[in-house]
């Protein structure tokens, strides 16, 4: 599997990340919060987006930290998310956390939310 985060997986369009929210089902694993639905129009492959509060981390070197390292972890285990959702889904991750974890801690508690998403789905 191609384990690169392409400009056709990222998630752009107010409407899209507008619908997202309005449909979409929530899972939390402090401090992670994901966000999805199935795709309905265009479905080519799987759209994701990161997000962290600018309430919480007020400069803008911290938040583009975190959400680098977000789309590191969604880019490593893109097979696991595709092993959960064959078909195409947007996904939202939000990072709701107030202090920046270290890669390792960030990941780990990425997988336990995947494990959780494919517990509820199942």
């Amino acid at each position: 599997m191609n384990q690169k985060y392409t400009k056709e997986e990222h998630l752009k369009g107010d409407t899209v990340i507008k619908y997202l929210f309005e449909k979409g089902f929530w899972a939390n694993k402090y401090p992670l919060k994901i966000i999805y639905c199935a795709q309905t129009k265009t479905p080519s492959c799987h759209k994701t987006g990161v997000s962290v509060s600018k309430k919480n981390f007020k400069r803008a070197v911290d938040r583009n930290r975190i959400k680098r390292l977000l789309r590191e972890c969604y880019r490593l285990h893109k097979k696991e998310l595709y092993d959960i959702f064959p078909d195409p889904h947007l996904f939202m991750i939000i990072y709701a956390g107030k202090e920046i974890l270290s890669f390792q801690e960030l990941e780990e508690k990425y997988l336990k939310l995947l494990g959780k998403i494919k517990n509820s789905d199942n």
